[in-house]
């Protein structure tokens, strides 16, 4: 048991490596009604990819600026990076 975790979750054990192994996908183990309750959270993958996925590590008062502007914060930033850039 992690020393991070009080106690152990009896009803909710960590899965082991043979738990993971003889899982299934949940469309495949689920009736659609439960499916249905849980709508998909992910975009997929983009049909003309036009952006490179990458990582960068940003100032907290940047993150914190941007995020507060609401929804489309990264669009922003990439659009003054190509201002800065003059693109």
């Amino acid at each position: 048991m992690s020393q991070t975790r009080k106690k152990a979750d009896l009803d909710n054990p960590e899965w082991t490596k043979a738990d993971f192994a003889k899982a299934g996908r949940p469309d495949a183990v689920l009736p659609a009604e439960v499916l249905a309750a849980f709508p998909r959270t992910t975009r997929g993958a983009q049909k003309a990819p036009t952006k490179v996925p990458l990582s960068i590590r940003l100032s907290p008062e940047v993150v914190a600026h941007y995020k507060a502007t609401g929804p489309g914060w990264q669009t922003r930033i990439d659009e003054d990076l190509k201002k800065a850039a003059g693109l």
